[in-house]
């Protein structure tokens, strides 16, 4: 195969999977399956931990928690092994699959070695279904001018979830009677200014078939927005910056004493939130990934670590029991896992 060979790196990373990868390496047994992820020693650095390597199956990215701190796609991967360009490991990869060569070759003129890099590249990530392609094309979202104010607090609802009354005094969320959010408890989503622009609505209990679980405002963009980092950034640097899912995770994470808490509003990490989280993190900062113990946040918990580590130290919380959740935790429970920084 000649060393000039132009590749369209897009086609191999497309035509060629990890798992494929780990077993040309005679790898993949060392390696347990979990729902979306596959766990194993890391096998850049010859680690032995057995969790400390996570592939992401769905979206053919890895990642080194350990001694590597990095992470990429399936050419990174092969380029790390092999000690070789991104070029030599795309073509390493058109030898071992017998890809074909058709399908793979790029025009000379439009395609460029890209350089090594720790994450993965940018068109690659998912992007939200309710974001458009480009950010530029994004307005914030506009203050509001209004406030929902008479929120029944003590709920049973809210006394169910554990939610003390100082905690939805803090959050400004309760209850809400009349209006927009009526026959909803109403949570205020703030900008990073700390200005409201949404009130988010969920349902009490299990919704009827048919009723959302969660209601927002017509125009809302939750991607651009990271709930509680208003007052998560004014914690200590020391502390790690935990990234949850919900508000309700949030909310009991902050109840049990480590306040450094912000929700993605969903499983998946969008660019403005990523860039949030950059803003507001120190390069030797700490990041805690902590997402649902379910398939949704098994699946984005992978990507959102791999595009954080390019600017700070992260760390995927794994969760013992199926389908548990932050706001599960006990007071008890939360020291341990931040580091004792709660």
């Amino acid at each position: 195969m000649p060393r000039a060979l132009f590749v369209d790196f897009k086609a191999v990373k497309a035509a060629v999977s990890m798992e494929q990868i780990l077993q040309h390496y005679d790898l993949l047994d060392q390696f347990k399956k979990s729902g979306d992820s596959l766990s194993g020693p890391c096998p850049i650095h010859k680690g032995e931990n057995p969790t400390q390597f996570r592939v992401s199956v769905a979206k053919n990215v890895w990642h080194c928690f350990s001694k590597c701190q990095r992470g990429g796609n399936a050419l990174d991967f092969i380029s790390l092994m092999e000690d070789v360009s991104i070029h030599a490991a795309a073509v390493k990869a058109i030898e071992w699959f017998n890809l074909d060569m058709d399908a793979v070759s790029g025009d000379r003129e439009q395609q460029h070695e890209p350089p090594p890099s720790k994450t993965i590249d940018e068109h690659e990530r998912p992007a939200s279904k309710e974001e458009p392609q480009t950010e530029e094309e994004i307005a914030p979202n506009k203050p509001l001018k209004f406030r929902l104010d008479k929120l029944q607090r003590e709920h049973p609802y809210l006394i169910e979830r554990g939610l003390t009354l100082e905690t939805l005094i803090d959050f400004g969320a309760g209850y809400c009677s009349k209006g927009m959010m009526a026959g909803r408890v109403a949570i205020p989503i703030h900008t990073v200014d700390g200005e409201v622009v949404a009130y988010a609505g969920r349902f009490p209990g299990e919704p009827p078939e048919g009723t959302p679980k969660y209601k927002l405002p017509q125009g809302f963009r939750k991607s651009l927005e990271l709930f509680n980092i208003d007052r998560a950034k004014k914690e200590s640097p020391d502390q790690p910056l935990v990234i949850v899912e919900g508000f309700f995770g949030c909310m009991a994470l902050h109840q049990h004493g480590h306040r450094k808490v912000g929700a993605l509003m969903g499983s998946s990490m969008s660019a403005a939130q990523e860039e949030i989280i950059r803003r507001h993190t120190n390069p030797d900062g700490r990041v805690i990934v902590m997402l649902d113990e379910d398939e949704a946040g098994q699946a984005g918990r992978d990507d959102i670590a791999v595009r954080l580590s390019k600017f700070c130290f992260v760390r995927v919380h794994q969760f013992e029991r199926p389908d548990m959740q932050p706001e599960h935790l006990t007071a008890d429970e939360l020291p341990f896992i931040v580091g004792g920084a709660a």
